[in-house]
């Protein structure tokens, strides 16, 4: 992407850190800025800045509401919301920070927002349904992968006497250890009914604990890599044969995106915004089989099936997958549409 000479800085709120989804987006926005010679600020009293983009909520409404009242614009982007706490106990403190999170993002929706941002056609319509149609201008802008990074050549070999799952979280607990069960009944699945030895390997915050209690209820191979810094996904991301999208009802996995421009084709149940991501043989999603909103038993026998037909043509599944991420998730697509998003 070459430097274009576009005059302006904004603030970006919350200033996030860590790993997970939202990290990498900031910092792939934030370097996708700078080389249009846009600066940024994670301030709101450090003025001027030409807009405000709100990654989700933020407590900051105070200050929110003054740059409003200057007449600065406020874009808020938008995934999902939180719902598992509402289906599975989570423990109190979990599930009133959950709801707590909900709020804040509805309000800045309703009350703040000067244009949304959503994640997938998926997030716009769940927040329609939940809590109506907003008044104010909405675009839809898909997540991207920067696809000279994310990219299948570079290290990171197959294992030629096993298939290896890979399984991406930024954390595994308060309620989405369904993820890694799933996971581990579809290896489970392929062991049993395809005669395949299978590894699954987990990268996220997972606690020792949860590691212990699936380590001593299964003979699948369990390998848990821990919270590992985003340079390293490419290379974990060559080293599997698919990628299993855990999340239910995802909003848009920045995981799923990473992978298949790493030509690492996805299996999943066909939820949320997946359906619009891996498209065109670049993975297969299955129907989940019951009501996925309220965690009905899953068809885990027809996960692993198409696990395993993604295992015997795993060269035109990686090559589609490579293709799919080329032709529709590139970081200039995303930066050029938050640029139009933004005014700049």
């Amino acid at each position: 992407m070459g430097r274009v000479n576009r005059a302006g800085r904004i603030c970006l709120v919350p200033k996030v850190s860590g790993v997970g989804g939202m990290v990498s987006f900031q910092e792939m926005l934030v370097r996708g800025l700078a080389e249009h010679g846009i600066g940024v600020t994670y301030n709101l009293a450090d003025t001027p800045y030409a807009a405000i983009l709100v990654i989700g909520g933020t407590r900051n409404l105070v200050g929110l509401r003054n740059a409003r009242r200057k007449g600065v614009r406020i874009l808020q982007r938008l995934d999902g919301m939180n719902w598992i706490h509402r289906k599975r106990r989570t423990g109190w403190r979990h599930f009133l920070r959950a709801e707590y999170g909900n709020l804040i993002l509805a309000l800045i929706r309703s009350r703040m927002a000067d244009q949304v941002i959503y994640q997938s056609a998926f997030s716009r319509e769940w927040w329609e349904r939940e809590h109506g149609a907003t008044r104010v201008e909405w675009r839809i802008l898909h997540n991207g992968a920067d696809l000279e990074i994310f990219t299948p050549e570079g290290k990171g070999d197959l294992p030629e006497d096993h298939v290896r799952i890979l399984l991406v979280e930024g954390a595994i607990g308060g309620g989405y250890e369904w993820g890694l069960e799933t996971a581990i009944h579809m290896a489970e699945g392929l062991v049993k009914s395809f005669q395949h030895e299978v590894e699954v390997q987990v990268v996220g915050r997972i606690s020792s604990s949860l590691q212990n209690e699936w380590t001593g209820k299964t003979a699948i191979r369990l390998e848990f890599s821990g919270s590992v810094p985003h340079e390293r996904i490419p290379e974990l991301d060559r080293s599997a044969h698919l990628l299993y999208a855990a999340d239910l009802n995802p909003a848009c996995p920045n995981s799923v995106i990473e992978a298949m421009a790493c030509g690492l084709p996805v299996v999943a149940f066909a939820t949320g915004a997946l359906p619009e991501l891996v498209t065109q043989e670049a993975g297969i999603l299955v129907p989940y089989g019951g009501d996925p909103w309220n965690l009905d038993t899953p068809d885990i026998d027809g996960l692993a099936q198409a696990a395993n037909s993604i295992v015997i043509k795993q060269h035109d599944f990686r090559l589609a997958a490579r293709r799919r991420a080329e032709e529709a998730f590139g970081l200039d697509r995303m930066i050029e549409g938050y640029l139009e998003a933004l005014n700049l």
